[in-house]
């Protein structure tokens, strides 16, 4: 009985989100729908995340990107990546969210939560070495949040969702060059911004100070 209850899902194992989706706006079948929000949640999510730094918000977005996602389902067009589409409908609504007016009074989070995330200095330990990298852990999202939403963008995309930059690209809407631009401009600020403070601390946890790499994000 179980395994009946999930027949309709394991056939659609091996087909693309592309026509899972063309299934969805053909037909409004709802489990082509459920098998893609079922593939696309966690990384949504992820981004949502990432881009607005609350938990609780993000979680709400990741719902709406796929109620629009239905409600829209009409105006995809097969010929595209259906990644591209979704990614686009996350960003811009994390785009109204971060615009909003009451945004703008409140601290940028960050996801707090998780644990085991790479240090910008050595990686080799040291006495204090744990509690060290959960504070460079936070400095990294604080300084992640302030950055524009520009290059929080490409930044998130890139390091956390893990895309290529001709994927970012096409999600965007701008040439590689601009997206890679964009990149190296993004990953200046964030050491011009984290480097006066790890220094400091450094000399505190005896860490050699100035090696920050940009994959070191958490």
């Amino acid at each position: 009985m179980g395994t009946s209850r999930f027949a309709p899902f394991q056939k659609l194992l091996g087909i693309t989100d592309e026509q899972l989706m063309w299934r969805t706006a053909r037909h409004d079948d709802e489990t082509a729908f459920t098998s893609l929000m079922c593939r696309w949640q966690s990384p949504i999510l992820s981004l949502c995340f990432r881009m607005i730094g609350d938990p609780h918000r993000a979680e709400d977005l990741t719902q709406e990107t796929f109620s629009r996602v239905f409600s829209q389902r009409k105006q995809y067009q097969p010929k595209s990546r259906f990644s591209t589409w979704l990614w686009r409908i996350a960003l811009n609504l994390c785009y109204d969210e971060l615009r909003a007016p009451q945004r703008r009074e409140q601290p940028w989070s960050g996801p707090e939560h998780e644990t085991g995330e790479p240090t910008l200095v050595s990686p080799e330990p040291t006495p204090d070495g744990h509690a060290a990298q959960s504070d460079e852990g936070h400095l990294v999202r604080q300084a992640l949040g302030t950055l524009p939403e520009t290059y929080r963008t490409v930044l998130v995309l890139r390091h956390y969702e893990d895309l290529k930059f001709r994927e970012i690209a096409e999600i965007l809407n701008v040439p590689e060059g601009t997206v890679k631009s964009r990149m190296a401009e993004a990953l200046n600020l964030m050491n011009r911004r984290l480097q006066g403070t790890l220094e400091s601390r450094a000399t505190d946890h005896s860490l050699p100070a100035g090696r920050t790499s940009q994959k070191a994000l958490p």
